[in-house]
């Protein structure tokens, strides 16, 4: 696996939990197990202790992405270091995989798992691959969703760095939302104007 690909444990991480809604799917090993994806070695040592810390290992990295989407990058930085230095990992140069057309290793960078239980190998991997996102591209590319209630975290990957919203669908209910907020608005300022006109039309027939 390429280094960039495990930003993404972190997001997945995050994710588990909808704060605003009072949703949380990290309920089981069989939902810690699945956080792993194709990592099946690391997710075969899952137990149920993992659950509660996974959970803590998310709420510091949502404060990272908190920080990071609040502007605050020294804090964003301090978080993400102080996770990599509880959960440290061990990068390799590995060849494993498919070969090139001339036949040599395609050499690239993993991360070895030597971590105690399934927490730390996801943690160690997670925090590895968001460090290595934040320092590539720029702290202001961790964000959290802006369309309530989603507090999704998100890496923006835009050529601009203009993204807002963790998908599509919510980037199209909070535009949804504004288009009808402005509609109101005009709505109300119409009904104003046309209260006005009449009041001062009654006046001028009084006198």
């Amino acid at each position: 696996m390429e280094l960039n690909y495990y930003s993404d444990w972190a997001v997945r991480l995050v994710n588990t939990e909808q704060p605003e809604r009072g949703e949380d799917t990290l309920t089981s090993v069989d939902a810690v197990r699945e956080l792993f994806g194709p990592a099946r070695q690391m997710a075969r040592r899952a137990t149920d202790g993992d659950v509660a810390r996974l959970r803590t290992v998310r709420t510091r990295l949502r404060a990272v992405f908190g920080a990071a989407a609040d502007g605050d990058e020294v804090r964003a930085v301090d978080l993400l270091n102080a996770l990599l230095m509880e959960f440290p990992t061990s990068p390799q140069i590995s060849g494993h995989g498919d070969r090139g057309a001339d036949g040599r290793p395609h050499w690239h960078m993993h991360l070895a798992d030597h971590a105690a239980n399934a927490t730390a190998g996801y943690a160690a991997t997670a925090c590895m691959g968001l460090a290595f996102h934040l320092t590539d591209l720029g702290v202001d590319r961790l964000g959290i969703c802006q369309a309530g209630p989603c507090r999704n975290a998100y890496l923006d990957t835009s050529t601009n760095r203009s993204r807002r919203y963790c998908s599509d669908r919510c980037a199209t209910r909070a535009n949804v939302a504004a288009y009808r907020a402005r509609k109101r608005l005009a709505g109300g300022g119409t009904k104003g104007r046309t209260a006005d006109s009449a009041q001062r039309s009654s006046e001028n027939t009084d006198a």
